[in-house]
């Protein structure tokens, strides 16, 4: 079979590509594989090229493992930088077995903190105080759902040296990547909404000021601990996870005082319900809390952090060790919001609780929780509580700032310091926050996290879509794409989130314009604006998931823009067999 050859490839065509190229067939035909022969081409001129530039590099799987800083060549086309290394990034040695496991520490300690941040504890006290451990599952379900689709965020940055945001502003056009920016900032200052007013509770309960007046205070309060990134990203990992081993002392301690009922604890656990008017806003409140879409974009950048050994053993070791870590770190956040709810629970079913408090359990919040905790368990429990949420509130509002960073780099290629883009995010998330105080007092501000909870929840299909298509994509993932049975779980768990969301937006809405008492018209009008916004939203999911991503992959270390990038070159170096990893090294070591 004849092929025409660019004037690139016929100069490359020489006694030593010969030679190459008849060595390698012979390796495939031991292996009883049949390789096309433009595959082969694409090898030994990769192979030749990395040998004449004496580059250092593990060419098993080049376009899939490289830095996540391009360089342009000399005819401009976009090519990995395999040997560069940030200055604060953390060099991970090749080592086998677990030795390499501490060195992966600290991403999943970051994302996880978003997991037990104060708009988690908000919904975790009413679904106790109003259901007692019954909702108690859907942390659970919710939990398993986030270590899968965590630990999907974290190889997209492993294997692709580039995280969500960047993915998307690579594959979408202008307008729809500019939309989902949009989406991305709201749910990043939504998030900060419960951080805010967290922190400004945490504050009343341990010296008494007003919700106002922390609200004000907490503009200024994390600047501080930004001060901590100057000293590496390693020391602000031991720092939250610091907090973290506070926060879950100090909850592990309110259980000791409440003493749940364990047998109700487990039934709540494995059984699950939905009774009551209100028990699926406060599931979806639940959910829209533990599953955030910030969290995506910012675990798949946290994970950039470690420069990994470059070989498929090393990125298989760094995939792995990810998925323990975000293990351990989302099984504490799941402790920790078991304990909330059932110390809300116990607290509010129990037999010696005052009027009052009987009154208080029926509207709880962040708030009125420390006086419920003094009243029944004692002084000691309330200031721990405080302290909890103060620790709280502040390492999420770190790793908040963090993720908005990502999502305004990756999206728009645009980078600002962190204390600019704290203040900017920090500013729009207290002016809410500063009018419902006011106007609403402490009752206010514990309904308005429940809203940005909700909020969360809608988002939420926006950012997990893309993840879902990104690392399910062959041509972007190689060899490291989600299996058949994994794509189909997370795919089950979209859908169910985007579901839930749907049918509770339209019963509320209906439920609203049925008990609003508004004229016909205006109902009709109303109603016409709603629905139509809801299939605006449906539209824009379904966009997003019957697009067909692009055939795209990162580029062989090549001065050619046409190999390796575009046609069909990179379906066939996407789809080539197991044993390609092996005929690679083999090259590499003919040619040494």
């Amino acid at each position: 079979m004849t092929m025409k050859r660019t004037s690139r490839e016929r100069s490359l065509v020489s006694t030593k590509t010969a030679v190459l190229m008849r060595k390698l067939l012979h390796f495939f035909e031991t292996k009883g594989t049949h390789l096309p022969l433009k595959s082969l081409d694409l090898l030994v001129i990769g192979a030749l090229e990395s040998d004449s530039e004496k580059q250092r590099m593990d060419i098993s799987q080049p376009q899939f493992i490289s830095s996540h800083r391009n360089r342009q060549d000399s005819i401009g086309t976009t090519v990995p930088l395999i040997d560069n290394v940030e200055a604060d990034q953390i060099i991970i040695a090749e080592k086998k077995g677990w030795k390499n496991l501490f060195a992966y520490m600290g991403p999943g300690i970051l994302v996880c903190i978003a997991y037990i941040d104060p708009g988690n504890f908000e919904t975790d006290l009413q679904s106790g105080a109003q259901y007692k451990y019954e909702l108690l599952w859907i942390i659970l379900v919710a939990s398993c759902a986030a270590l899968i689709i965590q630990s999907l965020a974290s190889r997209l940055g492993v294997v692709t040296g580039k995280h969500l945001a960047e993915h998307c502003r690579a594959e979408y056009p202008r307008i729809p990547n500019f939309i989902l920016w949009i989406l991305a900032e709201i749910a990043v200052v939504v998030c900060d909404i419960p951080e805010v007013i967290g922190t400004a509770f945490a504050l009343n309960m341990l010296f008494k000021l007003p919700v106002w007046c922390g609200v004000l205070i907490t503009g200024l309060s994390t600047l501080v601990f930004l001060l901590l990134q100057q000293f590496g990203i390693r020391k602000l990992e031991f720092f939250i996870a610091f907090l973290l081993a506070t926060m879950a002392s100090c909850f592990f301690a309110e259980v000791g005082y409440a003493r749940p009922d364990p047998s109700q604890v487990m039934r709540g656990l494995f059984v699950p319900q939905l009774k009551g008017d209100g028990a699926t806003g406060l599931a979806i409140s639940l959910l829209g809390a533990m599953v955030m879409p910030h969290n995506l974009f910012l675990h798949s950048a946290l994970v950039l952090s470690r420069k990994v050994p470059r070989s498929v053993q090393g990125i298989k070791e760094a995939c792995r060790f990810y998925t323990i870590e975000s293990a351990f770190a989302l099984a504490v956040a799941f402790l920790i919001n078991v304990s909330v709810i059932s110390v809300s629970g116990a607290v509010c079913s129990s037999a010696n609780l005052s009027p009052e408090d009987q009154i208080s359990c029926k509207d709880l919040d962040l708030n009125k929780a420390s006086f419920l905790l003094k009243n029944v368990t004692g002084r000691w429990s309330s200031k721990l509580f405080a302290i909890a949420l103060l620790a709280s509130g502040q390492s999420s509002t770190i790793t908040g700032t963090y993720a908005g960073q990502y999502v305004m780099q990756g999206f728009l290629d645009l980078r600002i310091t962190p204390w600019i883009r704290n203040l900017l995010t920090r500013s729009l998330a207290i002016i809410p926050s500063l009018i419902v105080a006011i106007v609403g007092g402490s009752a206010g501000a514990g309904k308005l996290i429940i809203i940005a909870s909700m909020i969360l929840s809608f988002v939420l299909p926006f950012a997990l879509v893309p993840l879902l298509k990104f690392t399910s994509c062959k041509t972007k993932m190689g060899p490291y794409a989600n299996s058949s049975l994994i794509t189909a779980i997370t795919w089950v768990i979209s859908s169910l989130v985007m579901a839930i969301n749907t049918y509770y937006l339209v019963t509320g809405f209906i439920k609203i314009l049925l008990h609003s008492g508004l004229h016909t018209a205006a109902i009709v009008f109303a109603g016409i604006f709603g629905f139509g916004g809801m299939l605006v939203y449906l539209a824009a999911i379904f966009y997003l998931i019957f697009r067909k991503n692009r055939k795209t992959t990162q580029p062989l270390l090549s001065d050619d823009a046409e190999l390796g990038s575009t046609g069909n070159n990179a379906s066939i170096v996407t789809h080539l067999p197991r044993e390609t990893s092996q005929a690679c090294n083999f090259l590499e070591q003919d040619l040494q």
